[in-house]
């Protein structure tokens, strides 16, 4: 099965694509609106009966009846593949719901890893653990917890963000398996009509409204034999173990990207499709969707480059930063144009201001960095007065623009033997 690119293992767009289903969702959305209401009050008292009722199998059994009220409808394929012994449980992470779905099967903890402890971390069904510094923290806390007799067992997520479930696995981190030598991998299947299980960038809230809102969901849960740590295997060898057993289990892909990479992913997407389609409009043209379909590698060969790229500008024109020349240089992708857009900014920022005398300093440096040059032409470092009238300031402020785009041109010929490679072509 050929790896999936980043990109297709999340799920961006929430309404259908297809034009029948999307017609489809239109005329349910009136229905599932007034669904939505309804169970939002019957999920109250969901709320209320699973914090009155203990722990116990009655209150699950309950519980679980309820929540097939609310549309959400969980289903097994064998209760006694649950190793009672186990006490750590590896489960991929599809929604932001499914600890409280393993819960409803059997009594577990999942730590919450992000987010500040509180009423609403108690609500949402995570153990705390308090403000925790990194993860070798969590993982030496979790190891205390499990060594406590009577504890129940931990919930983990290797992942540690979610994807759609359909394409690839994140790569699994090593910490949860520094926890125990023994884990149970749990299979994770979601199903639903019209829109996917779960949108990148989603707040739980507005995810628990659309679960309401569609007419079911369908959760299966499949209990994988439990795995142990062979001798001498380390901690992350161990998850790339139990990862491959999950990722064929699920009749999925098991990547190497990980949850860095989607973070660094969703960032570019945030960046990059508002100032395409500011640029679209800008220049009259009709918004275009934007595809993304970056891979780990693909993404390092395009830093690469950039840098390169970078490395050129900052030759030519040594006095402007790094950030800026990089920023520029991902807008335009080439190495003429950032040249010419950082002089045009140099120049019309000394004359909003009051003048000449920021890029007479810029003039200067460049002199001095070409020393001896035989073929520098005679710049002039700066005005001898400031000009009574516009136009003679103007004039002034042009000359130096052009003895500035000259000098840039000069240095990156010279830089890259251009002259050269011309002579020998003649």
């Amino acid at each position: 099965m050929a790896t999936p690119g980043i990109e297709q293992l999340f799920e961006f767009q929430r309404l259908p694509k297809d034009g029948f289903l999307l017609l489809l969702f239109l005329l349910y959305a009136p229905v599932g609106l007034c669904l939505m209401l309804l169970r939002l009050f019957i999920g109250v008292h969901v709320f209320l009966v699973s914090c009155a009722l203990p722990d116990s199998l009655v209150r699950r059994f309950i519980v679980r009846v309820m929540w097939s009220v609310l549309g959400v409808f969980v289903k097994q394929n064998d209760p006694r593949l649950r190793d009672r012994n186990v006490k750590v449980y590896i489960c991929n992470h599809v929604t932001q719901f499914d600890h409280n779905i393993i819960n409803l099967l059997t009594s577990c903890n999942t730590p919450m890893l992000e987010g500040s402890p509180g009423f609403v971390c108690w609500a949402r069904g995570f153990m705390e653990f308090g403000l925790l510094s990194s993860r070798s923290e969590m993982a030496e806390s979790l190891k205390r917890y499990c060594s406590t007799e009577g504890s129940l067992p931990l919930l983990l997520y290797p992942e540690e963000e979610t994807t759609n479930g359909r394409m690839g696995l994140l790569k699994f981190s090593s910490w949860p398996f520094s926890v125990s030598d023994s884990v149970q991998p749990v299979a994770l299947f979601v199903k639903r009509p019209f829109i996917p299980a779960n949108i990148e960038e989603s707040s739980w809230i507005l995810e628990l409204l659309w679960t309401l809102f569609i007419p079911f969901t369908v959760y299966q849960v499949r209990w994988l034999p439990t795995v142990s740590r062979q001798d001498g295997n380390s901690s992350q060898e161990f998850g790339n173990e139990v990862q491959e057993l999950l990722a064929m289990e699920l009749g999925v892909v098991s990547t190497q990207i990980t949850r860095a990479d989607k973070v660094e992913h969703l960032k570019r997407k945030r960046h990059i499709a508002p100032h395409t389609i500011n640029s679209n409009q800008s220049l009259g043209a009709r918004p275009r969707t934007i595809s993304l379909g970056f891979m780990a590698s693909n993404s390092m060969m395009e830093d690469m480059r950039i840098s390169g790229m970078v490395q050129q500008v900052k030759e030519v024109l040594p006095h402007v930063p790094l950030g800026v020349i990089k920023r520029d240089l991902v807008q335009t992708n080439c190495v003429d144009t950032t040249i010419t857009n950082l002089l045009e900014g140099a120049e019309e920022m000394n004359s909003n201001s009051s003048g000449v005398l920021s890029v007479a300093a810029i003039q200067t440096s460049s002199l001095n960095a070409v020393g001896d040059t035989a073929s520098a032409p005679a710049l002039k470092p700066n005005a001898k007065s400031f000009g009574k009238y516009p136009g003679d300031r103007h004039m002034s402020l042009q000359d130096r623009k052009e003895a500035l785009y000259e000098y840039a041109r000069r240095r990156y010929i010279e830089k890259h033997g251009l002259n050269r490679q011309t002579d020998n072509t003649q």
